[in-house]
């Protein structure tokens, strides 16, 4: 039986993201270990049938202490459950987990998600990011990168060596699961969902902006934000902020919850204005297999899952004139045509960013390397 590592900065974020990957894993008779610091999502994926390994880590902290802590903790935690493979994601465990990896005599592969905070704002911590990065992609025997974007990034600042450099294009999205549903609430108003961290770096800024300019004039227009305050990132709004624009009636602020499906089936366009480093963003992918148009920025990874004019349109970034203008176009829009919109938003999700073609090349390099053949009880 095959022992296998996912190794991530939270738990929430394999188990949402990768649960496709690791339901398949275990369908192959593997153990499937999980590495990540602890979180709701370590219940459900001990109930699966992984095994949890809790490793405290700061997502977003430069403490080189801390760091180099974290890359001993990592090392001894390989060398306890001695998997014949490890998969990292996310910067601290591409990193710090790929030198680890390295350490204990484990082969592995760094997913990176996208390139993050640390190469929004280009200072001294993107060029020791860019360090760290070139010392650990040494280790792993390939690199991912979820766009084409980021990979020429790290090709051109040679952060990686060519022959590695591998394109995934998405964690991809499960249609099945994310499906057209009836609006749960039929009525006249028109809604302009943003789902995602509550991030400066999101758009967040530019939406509200937005929403503040069209629903002077169009006041059957509703835009609602769903996701979490609480997140260490430079770039966080408050809660305090948060309220106050939904007391100023600006937008309608929904918190969390642990299904999107039901609040993506009451909205008409799904909208995330990023600057921030995305791989291909989850919630758009998401929303466009349930049918949904879908408004978001010319940034890397975001144009990727927009076929302007067909599925949704992008617009430049940080652009709340031309976000108005994109958001302008659903209101003007029959609900048949954003229906319509919308199914073709579907169509592009099955045929490009399906789950099971993304599950597959994980599959498909675990036999490369000999770890697994693709047929079921193989491990």
């Amino acid at each position: 039986m095959k022992r296998i590592a996912i190794v991530s900065n939270t738990a929430w974020s394999i188990f949402n993201f990768r649960y496709g990957l690791l339901q398949t894993l275990l369908d192959r008779q593997c153990e499937v270990y999980v590495v990540a610091p602890p979180d709701a999502c370590s219940i459900k994926m001990r109930a699966m049938g992984c095994e949890v390994i809790d490793m405290p880590m700061s997502a977003k902290g430069i403490n080189p202490v801390d760091d180099l802590l974290l890359l001993y903790r990592m090392m001894q935690c390989y060398q306890k459950i001695q998997p014949q493979f490890i998969i990292h994601f996310t910067i601290k465990p591409n990193i710090y987990g790929s030198l680890a990896a390295r350490l204990a005599g484990v082969p592995s592969i760094a997913v990176t998600t996208g390139l993050g905070y640390s190469f929004v704002t280009l200072n001294w911590l993107t060029r020791v990011v860019s360090l760290l990065y070139k010392k650990a992609f040494r280790s792993p025997l390939e690199v991912w990168f979820l766009n084409e974007d980021d990979r020429a990034i790290f090709l051109k600042k040679r952060l990686v060596l060519p022959s590695k450099a591998v394109l995934l294009d998405s964690e991809g999205v499960n249609t099945t699961w994310f499906s057209p549903r009836p609006k749960p609430k039929p009525d006249n108003t028109v809604r302009f969902i943003f789902v995602g961290r509550m991030l400066w770096d999101k758009g967040v800024g530019e939406f509200v902006e937005a929403a503040r300019l069209i629903r002077q004039h169009h006041p059957n227009a509703l835009f609602q934000l769903l996701g979490s305050c609480d997140v260490h990132n430079p770039s966080v709004i408050n809660e305090q902020q948060m309220n106050q624009w939904h007391r100023d009636g600006v937008i309608e602020y929904l918190g969390t919850t642990d299904d999107v499906r039901s609040v993506i089936a009451q909205a008409d366009c799904m909208v995330l204005p990023s600057y921030y480093g995305e791989g291909v963003p989850r919630t758009l992918m998401e929303a466009a297999s349930m049918g949904k148009p879908i408004i978001t920025t010319d940034n890397v990874g975001c144009r990727e899952v927009v076929r302007y004019g067909i599925t949704g349109w992008h617009c430049p970034v940080k652009d709340v004139p031309a976000l108005v203008a994109c958001c302008e176009k659903i209101l003007s829009m029959t609900e048949a045509e954003r229906k319509a919109m919308g199914q073709a938003g579907r169509e592009y999700m099955i045929d490009r960013f399906e789950e099971k073609k993304v599950v597959e090349q994980y599959l498909a390099a675990l036999e490369r390397y000999g770890i697994i053949l693709r047929t079921p009880t193989s491990c």
